[in-house]
């Protein structure tokens, strides 16, 4: 019984779960880091949020390429899917990897993506949006600096109207 009380103390205090793995296909993409998929043997399609990144919105700056980065990578693709629960909008956030490619891995390394942690601020990915930005790939390219999405958001709202604009 010890025991037991031990396992589950540590694992609510470092918030260990076992992640569930499971396949799906691809079949929308929404922007550069969520996806709208149907898990094999499902009919109901899912959103996920792509854990560990955060896109520009789809009317900012880079917010049309990073899309676009993202249909090359997964659309219409058969994936795997590490599932990390639901966020705050009710969207089912995981790591998504499209024939062994960690596909938040790829945004962040070919600049179409800021590494990102929901309250953390910090992902898993810091490491590769610095050497995007360091070798100026993707939304960090541009002559001016790039705009994390929150700071778009705060000065010009969420998108509206035409994506691209």
């Amino acid at each position: 019984m010890r025991a037991f009380w031990i396992v589950w103390c540590l694992s609510s205090v470092s918030g260990l779960h076992a992640a569930e793995i499971w396949p799906a296909w691809v079949s929308w993409v929404m922007d550069g880091d969520t996806v709208l998929l149907v898990r094999s043997g499902q009919t109901e399609p899912v959103i996920l949020r792509i854990d560990g990144i955060d896109a520009p919105e789809i009317c900012q700056p880079g917010g049309m390429a990073s899309r676009d980065a993202m249909i090359r990578l997964t659309l219409r693709k058969s994936v795997q899917v590490t599932d990390l629960g639901f966020d705050n909008y009710g969207r089912q956030v995981g790591r998504l990897t499209v024939v062994g490619v960690d596909v938040g891995a790829e945004m962040a390394r070919s600049g179409m993506a800021w590494a990102y942690r929901f309250k953390t601020g910090r992902g898993p990915y810091a490491a590769l949006q610095r050497a995007a930005q360091k070798e100026k790939k993707g939304v960090f390219a541009a002559s001016e600096a790039a705009m994390s999405p929150p700071v778009f958001r705060r000065f010009h709202g969420p998108c509206q109207g035409n994506p691209g604009q």
